[in-house]
């Protein structure tokens, strides 16, 4: 099997589950070698307290063809994140993609309250997680990441740039975390471009998580049960789909014609040919536009 990122060296910043996780194996499986971040291990859960641990990712990944190595960091501090930097570059002397997907918001945000409504801690908290992690996590491993031309950044966010500009995001603190996380990617593209590098936003669709097939019952094997609660969840796609966009970027030789824009897994499956694991190439921004929020019946046909 073709092994594109033989060689390659990528972190994973948040890849206990989700994106992170289906992010991590499909490098893997593209033969690079993955460290893996999280909160979350076989001793110690985070404030999220799921199953889920970077342990499990980082098997996975090695599992799928590549290395797998798991390391417990929060990364709102400094220190374990510097250290985790200094680590990489210790073990490996290089660092070729950075994946910033920490988040760990799903309980802070509200769905209904306004701004002066809403716990300012809890927002605020969602702000720090979203927007800090991600700063905090760059700062240290751009330097390790620049000692070589071709590096590439991707920031994980919800939403396209095109998107997020013409439509409220669920609430204030939400909507503010998922736009500045793209925000930061056209800015570290300006700054990495005179190193070589690349920076890219990338948003996967409606995501069949591990949390988000809990909150319906359901599991990968039976997610179209949820159909019945849900019509539109059937646009949904695993957390694999985006992980194959993110490795078709990492593999592009001419992956700088990206550099500062904002993209997402349907975008890129029409461009690179990648599909989702059932074959299809689900399109969810798209469809989100044309039928779900024009208030159209759900009907897949021609954008999966």
């Amino acid at each position: 099997m073709s092994k594109p990122l033989a060689g390659k060296v990528a972190l994973v910043a948040g890849a206990t589950r989700g994106a992170g996780r289906g992010i991590a194996v499909e490098l893997g499986a593209a033969g690079a070698l993955v460290y893996v971040t999280g909160r979350s291990t076989r001793s110690q859960r985070s404030e999220i307290d799921r199953p889920e641990t970077i342990e499990e990712t980082a098997e996975l990944v090695t599992a799928a063809g590549g290395q797998g190595i798991p390391v417990q960091v929060d990364h709102l501090d400094s220190d374990q994140v510097r250290a985790l930097g200094e680590r990489i570059d210790a073990e490996q002397g290089r660092l070729d993609i950075l994946v910033n997907n920490i988040w760990g918001g799903e309980q802070m945000f509200s769905w209904d309250q306004s701004l002066w409504e809403h716990s300012l801690d809890k927002g605020l908290r969602v702000l720090r997680l979203a927007i800090d992690t991600h700063i905090i996590t760059s700062h240290h491993a751009l330097p390790l990441l620049i000692k070589n031309p071709g590096g590439l950044v991707i920031e994980v966010t919800d939403g396209t740039a095109e998107y997020n500009t013409k439509n409220y995001r669920i609430s204030f603190f939400y909507d503010l975390a998922k736009s500045s996380v793209i925000r930061m990617a056209f800015a570290q593209s300006k700054e990495l471009a005179p190193h070589g590098s690349t920076a890219v936003a990338l948003t996967p669709g409606w995501l069949r998580s591990e949390l988000m097939l809990d909150l319906f019952g359901v599991t990968e094997e039976t997610w179209q049960d949820a159909l019945k609660l849900q019509p539109h969840f059937a646009i949904s796609e695993t957390p694999s789909y985006v992980g194959r966009a993110v490795t078709a970027l990492a593999a592009d030789p001419a992956v700088s014609r990206w550099n500062g824009q904002s993209l997402s897994s349907g975008q890129l499956a029409q461009v690179y040919g990648f599909t989702d694991l059932d074959g299809s190439q689900p399109d969810a921004w798209r469809y989100l536009v044309e039928v779900q929020d024009p208030g159209l019946p759900a009907d897949v046909t021609g954008y999966r």
